[in-house]
């Protein structure tokens, strides 16, 4: 017997779990909870498979954004995943920069030059070389 695809009961799954593009580790954390409870279903219906299909691929998206500086990274990004991962506010950077510059670096007006890479990596204690093109 072939299961078929309910459109309506997709429907409820997705206002259920309201699947979206993912932007935190928070919203990865709870991706992932739910790709569990599912992977360990004995008897997932289609529309569930659906809902994991569409939930690991966002999660894969995620993840390889996230966590593989480098491969999609701009020095911009990586400033930002820094500044989130070693848990620094914009008033942490003001030391270093002055407020006006701090700010201007951290929403991209101004590009970050080879004085601001110097100093960001002296900063985060990383290779200078990470924020520049």
């Amino acid at each position: 017997m072939t299961l078929t695809f309910d459109r309506e009961k997709y429907k409820k799954l997705l206002c259920i779990y309201q699947p979206k593009v993912i932007k935190s580790e928070a919203e990865n954390e709870t991706a992932l909870k739910v790709v569990e409870q599912l992977m360990h279903s004995d008897s997932r219906t289609p529309e569930e498979n659906e809902l994991y299909d569409l939930l690991v691929t966002l999660i894969e998206k995620f993840e390889q954004e996230y966590y593989q500086p480098g491969i999609t990274s701009t020095p911009q990004s990586i400033f930002h995943f820094l500044m989130e991962q070693k848990g620094i506010v914009a008033e942490d950077l003001m030391v270093v920069f002055g407020q006006e510059i701090a700010a201007k670096l951290l929403n991209g007006q101004l590009k970050i030059d080879g004085d601001h890479a110097k100093a960001l990596g002296d900063f985060f204690n990383v290779d200078s070389s990470l924020f520049l093109n």
